[in-house]
């Protein structure tokens, strides 16, 4: 039960942490290291946000509809972990964690219409663990990952920008303590930032080098057994977006200001029970929520904060689990801006569906 319920409790997570704020799609959980054993998992999930606003009397193209500005979009993931010794685990782990999917429809009469945008990353993180007495362990690693980007967007002069795909290391660390007899678990991990360097072009032709550094982050994630079968779990993300900042040179001479930026950091919550209901079926429930950011947001990203909710089911058989899950998020309603000091659109009542599919086998 500990096992199993565990395992739907951290796809539910993860399922939420695909629509967080800023560019947030993994939530860079750590959950596979704590895996009984050796064991492998395939992960696959698909998001589909609807995204819409409508310019205000401060655009140039007031009362017009944007549209659904965002793309769905699939994540992928996968991990190993093995048992080394007692006190030694080793796990390796691939994810998406960043990433964006912007296309404004073009006919709409919107100001932003024809404008897009794609961001996508890849990592490979390899992580040990190591126990130490009294239920303690510590934990660190490197973490590998590519960045690209690129955009387009007509009613900025016809700007088209092109960051080609940059690779940078980062690293990890971490704690956690258990008490296996109750299902404890309390893992708290820090995620460096990493720093990429882009070779750009700018309109067709050469650019300087963009640099920009992916956020440092922390992790808090926790369950115990509450009940005979009964689990309760949940997280606590903090993401240092305030450091983020996508400045083409360019596009910075041309407006006065960033591609993209944040002028607040993100706290994303989840709190969920799970309960086993036979030797082969578990199911789970969470809610999640995300802080609000306030002020204005970016035309790329028209979203603040938002509340979600996940369910789940896991199939256990033998060496193998597999988990589903679906969530439903309630997006935040934002404000983007021309000129930083008046709103260009009211974005409202906007909300994203994910899926989630995780298998997971024990050898």
């Amino acid at each position: 039960m500990k096992k199993t319920v565990a395992t739907l409790g951290v796809l539910a997570i993860s399922a939420g942490a695909a629509t967080a704020g800023g560019i947030d799609r993994s939530g860079q959980f750590m959950g596979v290291l704590f895996e009984k054993g050796n064991y492998a998992e395939l992960s696959f999930g698909s998001v589909s946000p609807d995204v819409s606003g409508v310019a205000t009397v401060f655009s140039p193209t007031s009362g017009a509809a944007s549209g659904d500005m965002s793309k769905s979009y699939a994540q992928i993931g996968g991990a190993l972990k093995f048992k080394i010794n007692d006190s030694l685990d080793a796990a390796l782990i691939f994810d998406q964690p960043f990433g964006a999917d912007v296309s404004y429809p073009a006919g709409s009469g919107y100001y932003a219409q024809g404008t897009t945008a794609d961001l996508n990353t890849s990592a490979i993180t390899g992580v040990l663990k190591y126990r130490l007495p009294s239920n303690i362990s510590v934990y660190g690693g490197l973490r590998y990952q590519t960045f690209e980007a690129k955009a387009s967007i007509p009613f900025v002069g016809g700007y088209t920008v092109n960051g080609a795909k940059d690779d940078a290391v980062g690293y990890l660390v971490g704690v956690a303590y258990e008490k296996p007899e109750i299902a404890l678990r309390v893992a708290l991990t820090y995620n460096s930032k990493i720093r990429h360097s882009l070779a750009t072009t700018e309109f067709g032709g050469p650019s300087p080098k963009t640099d920009i550094d992916t956020p440092q982050s922390v992790n808090l994630e926790f369950q115990s057994g509450i009940a005979k079968d009964t689990l309760l779990f949940g997280s606590v993300r903090w993401v240092d977006w305030t450091a983020f900042d996508i400045s083409p040179a360019t596009y910075g001479v041309i407006t006065g200001n960033p591609l993209v930026s944040y002028h607040k950091d993100t706290v994303s919550y989840a709190l969920g029970i799970g309960r086993k209901f036979s030797e082969n079926w578990s199911a789970a429930v969470s809610v999640g929520y995300e802080t609000k950011m306030g002020k204005f947001s970016t035309n790329l990203g028209p979203t603040d904060g938002k509340t979600s909710i996940t369910l789940g089911a896991t199939y256990t058989r033998d060496n193998m689990k597999i988990s589903g899950g679906v969530t439903y998020v309630d997006i935040g309603n934002a404000q983007p801006t021309l000129n930083g000091t008046l709103p260009s659109a009211n974005f409202r009542d906007n909300h994203a569906v994910g899926f989630g599919l995780k298998v997971g086998f024990s050898f």
